[in-house]
């Protein structure tokens, strides 16, 4: 089903039967990806006195709890109320769905015992295309992303200068296949949260950074249509589910 978005004052075609899904689906188990030093998500039947909610075990419905972490478990999407003192959530932050978006590939380069991405990779990466969503894949892509266990693996991250260069060319919502933008122990630096963001001066509270996103090698770079979705949790991130429609005209 192909519709025409309005966007911008621009006209754009998209097919809507087409959709590209860059989520990670989230399982009740030690298969699940995990990051940040927590124990893997369960989605149990629950129990109440006799009752276990299970059909399996006599129940008329399958009636499970979920235990998770937006954070570690998944794909999320958060707002900066991730790094501030004052409560902010991302069901109040986000409030449009559609965003013009770029998908990039980039192999994060080495620097001493760190692999990052750079303010030059991404201004090669991106040349003069503007957008307001960024979708950053990088290499290696495996499917082995949806179930890697990073913690304690000084994943890649995002330098400082190289957010500061997406915030300068207007990028609003970042989203990205690593567990965090910033280095996994930094000591609570969080440089590149917080240049996104731009805590210290006027801040971007509509902006969002999404993480743990995989997106498929068949799916080429080039410019799409993301839509957006969380759910609505009062919280400062929330699972999501960004899918990305290719631009036909």
């Amino acid at each position: 089903m192909r519709t025409i978005i309005l966007h911008n004052k621009k006209e754009y075609q998209i097919n809507l039967s087409k959709p590209l899904d860059i989520s990670m689906p989230l399982r009740g188990d030690a298969t699940n990806v995990n990051a940040w030093y927590v124990e893997h998500p369960r989605i149990v039947p629950h129990t109440q006195g006799d009752f276990v909610g299970s059909i399996e075990k006599g129940a008329t419905t399958n009636f499970n709890d979920i235990w998770f972490n937006p954070h570690a478990h998944g794909t999320h999407t958060e707002c900066v109320g991730h790094i501030t003192r004052e409560f902010n959530s991302i069901n109040q932050s986000l409030k449009q769905f559609f965003f013009l978006a770029e998908l990039v590939t980039i192999a994060p380069g080495k620097i001493e015992d760190d692999f990052v991405i750079t303010k030059k990779q991404l201004q090669n990466a991106i040349g003069d295309r503007n957008m307001e969503a960024l979708v950053i894949r990088t290499l290696p892509n495996t499917t082995s992303k949806m179930s890697r266990q990073y913690a304690h693996t000084n994943p890649p991250y995002l330098l400082e200068g190289a957010v500061e260069f997406l915030v300068e060319i207007g990028v609003q919502h970042l989203l990205i296949d690593l567990p965090s933008v910033d280095k996994e122990k930094d000591n609570g630096a969080l440089l590149a949260h917080k240049a996104f963001w731009n805590v210290s001066g006027a801040v971007r509270k509509e902006a969002t950074i999404t993480e743990f996103i995989y997106v498929h090698n068949v799916i080429l770079d080039g410019s799409y249509f993301l839509n957006l979705q969380v759910a609505p949790f009062e919280n400062d991130a929330s699972p999501s589910r960004p899918v990305l429609y290719k631009i036909t005209a």
